[in-house]
């Protein structure tokens, strides 16, 4: 399996323009590439490399390494947008948002990311530093910093392309690392299953629930900050949004990372497999009154289903999708489903055999209990092939 691993760049200021001018130089010359496999409909990486290599390599005083990336990173994402569209993600053949993506070439920001290979970027882990191809040359020790973990796994793990960064006025490289696949263990003692929610994050069979109390409380805080800074419209406001813009996602996406954590590290403890739901496409289903689609789609259920998923890997627990249909309105007692035995959000108390237990409890239990069906069948289908 793949894992990302940021480290943070601590250039000096030759250095750090350096880098900007690199990046600037790679995403003008992508987007003139762009323009020109937009111009001729040309797409496949090696018919752009045919037409635009001499003018990428000579107009923008790209290294030959680095221009190819350059074209690479065009031809992906027209590859990417066909992908999007053949998959519905943007709609119908009349909607804006596919009219809009179809009616002109895919642009790049001047600061987008730019991968890079062995040949253009190499690592001195042990001295904490990197060399990187830049139009102004090679620029040799350029210093990181990185946790004693994230140097184990580069110094014995990384393989492949790095991508340089730039976020909030500092400089990142994104290096991949990979890992050898760790069997999957059977889960003899059954499935965690785990029923993800709003007002409760994540709910297990076991009877914890992961309370959001704390995370909405946040995403207020900074929904209300943002509305009266935005308000304000002056320059202070405004550098003060962009120091802050990214703050409620890191706090949602810590507070995954630790439920996910918890949840793998007692199923492996346990000898269990781990059973979610499958929500692809509720955002789609879901009609709600204007008030609540804020809170929608500010449900990074997502994130916390792929978190679970890459730490169940690592730690060889097995891990299974489910169909999430009336696990709310279904006993996990008796298995009879009535909209009546769900009267609000907290309460589930089974109008045929009586049972009662919270509501996200007695959905995680039909979880676990789907999970173990899931997992016998798609294992005696792989036994009979």
């Amino acid at each position: 399996m793949r894992l990302v691993v940021p480290v943070k760049l601590l250039p000096t200021p030759e250095q750090a323009a350096a880098l900007a001018a690199t990046l600037h130089a790679v995403n003008r010359a992508a987007n003139e590439v762009s323009r020109l496999a937009f111009q001729r409909k040309i797409f496949r990486g090696h018919d752009l490399r045919k037409i635009t290599y001499g003018l990428v390599k000579n107009d923008f005083g790209l290294s030959t390494q680095t221009a190819q990336h350059a074209i690479k990173k065009v031809a992906d994402a027209y590859a990417t947008l066909r992908a999007n569209i053949r998959a519905g993600n943007l709609g119908d053949k009349d909607s804006k948002r596919r009219v809009k993506a179809e009616s002109k070439p895919i642009a790049f920001r001047l600061d987008a990311a730019q991968p890079f290979d062995d040949r253009c970027l190499s690592w001195q882990v042990e001295a904490g530093t990197v060399s990187i191809r830049t139009v102004a040359g090679r620029l040799r020790e350029v210093a990181f910093i990185a946790s004693p973990d994230q140097l184990s796994m580069l110094a014995r793990r990384r393989k492949g392309e790095s991508d340089l960064l730039y976020r909030d006025g500092c400089w990142f490289l994104i290096a991949t690392c990979e890992l050898p696949d760790v069997p999957t263990a059977d889960p003899v003692g059954g499935f965690v299953g785990v029923d993800v929610g709003i007002a409760n994050i994540a709910t297990t069979s076991d009877g914890v629930r992961h309370s959001g109390a704390t995370l909405n409380a946040h995403r207020h805080r900074q929904r209300q900050l943002r509305r009266r800074l935005q308000a304000k419209d002056t320059k202070s406001a405004k550098r003060l949004l962009k120091a802050r813009r990214r703050k409620e996602a890191r706090f949602a996406a810590n507070t995954n990372h630790v439920i996910s954590k918890t949840i793998v590290t007692e199923a492996k403890r346990t000898g269990r497999g781990i059973a979610l739901e499958d929500l692809q496409g509720i955002r789609d289903r879901v009609r709600l009154r204007k008030p609540q689609r804020v809170t929608l789609h500010s449900w990074s259920f997502h994130q916390l289903g792929a978190f679970i998923g890459y730490k169940a890997a690592r730690a060889g627990v097995a891990l299974v999708y489910v169909d999430p249909a009336y696990t709310s309105q279904q006993c996990s007692h008796c298995g009879h489903v009535d909209k009546k035995n769900r009267p609000d959000q907290e309460t589930f108390a089974c109008t045929s055999c009586g049972f009662a237990e919270h509501a996200d409890v007695n959905a995680a239990r039909n979880i676990a209990t789907r999970g173990v069906a899931g997992w016998a069948v798609s294992h005696a289908a792989d036994d009979a092939a």
